[in-house]
């Protein structure tokens, strides 16, 4: 199953609008699960949960210090303002050369109002942060690298 941009934000202002308390989808390359109104989240997030990955590269990178067979990249699922920490003045999620686990928000994107916090669905360490904190982000672009371990 392919989901391009345009309907994915059809279906995030459909579930933005609707009453679902809990939905998932799954595709070939994403899932997106959104979870609102649970009592075990205590910020004032509306969070959905989207995670996107690409699969290992098999080339070089950055001048060749890199080689990214054992490299995989987290890419945006969406359009939306991307913000490496839960809140201003907060830590981050990670930082370079942060160990990550599979289900480890790394990020949150946020678009139309709603807070997107993004998991990665693999376990490593972070080798590269792409975007700046509060910067936009277009659909599919990477956002960071994580060399597995």
């Amino acid at each position: 199953m392919q989901l391009d941009h345009s309907q994915l934000q059809k279906l995030l202002a459909f579930l933005a609008e609707s009453d679902i308390q809990e939905f998932r989808l799954e595709g070939d390359d994403f899932r997106v699960e959104v979870r609102r109104n649970l009592p075990s989240i205590q910020s004032n997030l509306t969070p959905i949960v989207t995670t996107a990955i690409s699969p290992p590269q098999s080339s070089t990178s950055i001048a060749g210090l890199i080689n990214t067979r054992d490299l995989v990249d987290i890419i945006a699922p969406m359009v939306g303002t991307f913000y490496r920490a839960p809140a201003p003045g907060e830590p981050t999620f990670v930082e370079l050369g942060s160990r990550i686990g599979v289900g480890q928000t790394v990020c949150i994107l946020e678009a139309m109002k709603l807070m997107n916090e993004l998991e990665t669905e693999v376990s490593g360490e972070i080798v590269e942060i792409l975007v700046d904190d509060g910067t936009p982000v277009e659909f599919g672009q990477i956002l960071m690298r994580v060399k597995l371990c």
